[in-house]
């Protein structure tokens, strides 16, 4: 199997987690509710930088938001994983990806 190969598989394991993800997520809520509880919890702990987890959550919404509600329960390693495959479909900025990756990974 070629390098080329196996960058294909990869990526297809990625989004197809994300999407199972995604959809998991659209079935609990439909409403964007997850988003916000996860914000407030946020706030509530006392994070270190509050400014940017609500910068990215409204870049999320901005941005990821159309298609998909944030998932509560991905590793970090994979967040980071997929709004860089994602940036490239949704012409997410440097600093769109970084904190929407803080949002979804604080």
């Amino acid at each position: 199997m070629n390098g080329t190969r196996k960058i294909e598989i990869a990526l297809i394991c990625v989004l197809t987690a994300f999407s199972y993800a995604a959809a998991r997520a659209n079935a609990q809520s439909a409403s964007g509710a997850d988003a916000q509880k996860k914000s407030a919890a946020a706030k509530a702990e006392g994070s270190s930088k509050p400014d940017e987890s609500a910068e990215g959550e409204k870049r999320f919404q901005a941005n990821c938001g159309r298609c998909h509600v944030a998932p509560e329960d991905l590793n970090p390693r994979v967040v980071k994983a997929v709004v860089r495959q994602m940036r490239v479909r949704a012409l997410l900025t440097a600093e769109d990806e970084r904190l929407i990756v803080k949002f979804l990974a604080p």
